[in-house]
């Protein structure tokens, strides 16, 4: 809602189109707030790019995906848009897809000398041939208490704290529920940083996500009050820079482009920035911290919304550039 009244309001024509949760394309009535995806059927045809409204032709110039997790910002309608032509906002097919995937995010990025925090990863195959070898690993290289996630997910869905062994299994079993990749990662008593970036790379203010108790789980992130997010985050000069440097190197080493949302724990033992995840579609409510930081950094909510229209068409002419063959 956020990001079509902000457009609307730079003087945009915009087509709201809802995904259901059965897959199906549904045009939205701007009237419901929150939108509904469940107006007249919408479908966009491949590979000519063309929208259809029921039997009407909509034409458009550019697609804002505002969409989260799997088949929304793991390059899966990205490659859609691509095969289509059409031009749209956001990280290209790679970026999408490997920013998506924490383990081999974390690969990529510790490969180029960033620190991330430390990680296993377990494959459904090696779970089910010896859940015990996993266990008694994880317990040997990353020590409780730990955190468990599905490697490719998004909002904090399938992750939980384990303070022991009691709880390990049931919370891998839980996880594989998501993805048949799970990362289990050692706990760490810091601060959770996030930077915003642009192309160019080109770093916002650093923000902080402050939790009551325990940890940002998708409750805290959409469902209560239990957390808060401030932009620009209480660190020093010297630690801020550093970590938009962070970030811009880490936007750089995933192959990022248009936008993303690169998360840090400020460790507050070692005063290390430790590198989380990067977000390729981060959440876009005029509330949300992405824009948040960029307000924060001298933007105003319907300039940064209208930039990355531009940039989204920049990109997809130097696409269209590249030789074929």
């Amino acid at each position: 809602m956020s990001v079509h009244d902000a457009l609307v309001e730079g003087g945009h024509r915009v087509i709201p189109v809802g995904i259901a949760r059965d897959g199906a394309w549904h045009l939205s009535d701007p009237t419901f707030r929150p939108f509904r995806a469940d107006g007249r059927a919408v479908e966009l045809s491949v590979p000519a790019g063309v929208l259809r409204v029921v039997d009407h032709e909509a034409e458009f110039d550019v697609v804002f995906p505002v969409l989260h997790g799997p088949q929304g910002e793991d390059g899966i309608v990205q490659g859609l848009l691509e095969t289509c032509g059409v031009p749209y906002v956001g990280c290209g097919v790679l970026g999408s897809a490997l920013s998506m995937d924490k383990d081999l995010a974390k690969r990529v990025v510790e490969a180029a000398g960033i620190e991330t925090t430390p990680w296993q990863r377990v494959f459904r195959h090696d779970w089910d041939m010896g859940q015990r070898s996993v266990m008694d690993g994880a317990a040997h290289t990353l020590g409780y208490p730990m955190f468990v996630k599905p490697s490719a997910q998004g909002s904090s869905i399938g992750v939980q704290r384990v303070e022991d062994e009691t709880r390990l299994k049931d919370a891998i079993n839980s996880a594989f529920r998501y993805d048949s990749k799970v990362i289990i990662e050692r706990a760490v008593d810091g601060r959770e940083i996030e930077v915003g970036v642009l192309d160019g790379p080109r770093a916002s203010v650093p923000g902080e996500v402050i939790v009551e108790n325990g940890f940002y789980t998708y409750d805290a992130k959409y469902a209560d009050d239990s957390s808060r997010f401030e932009a620009p985050a209480q660190l020093s000069e010297a630690a801020a820079r550093r970590v938009r440097i962070l970030a811009e190197q880490v936007f750089a080493e995933l192959g990022l482009s248009g936008l993303a949302r690169v998360d840090f724990f400020y460790d507050r033992v070692s005063r290390r920035f430790l590198f989380n995840e990067a977000n390729a579609l981060p959440g876009f409510t005029s509330i949300s911290g992405f824009p948040k930081m960029w307000i924060a950094s001298g933007m105003t909510y319907a300039e940064l919304c209208s930039h990355l229209i531009d940039a989204a068409f920049t990109r997809h002419e130097e696409r269209s550039r590249l030789a074929i063959r």
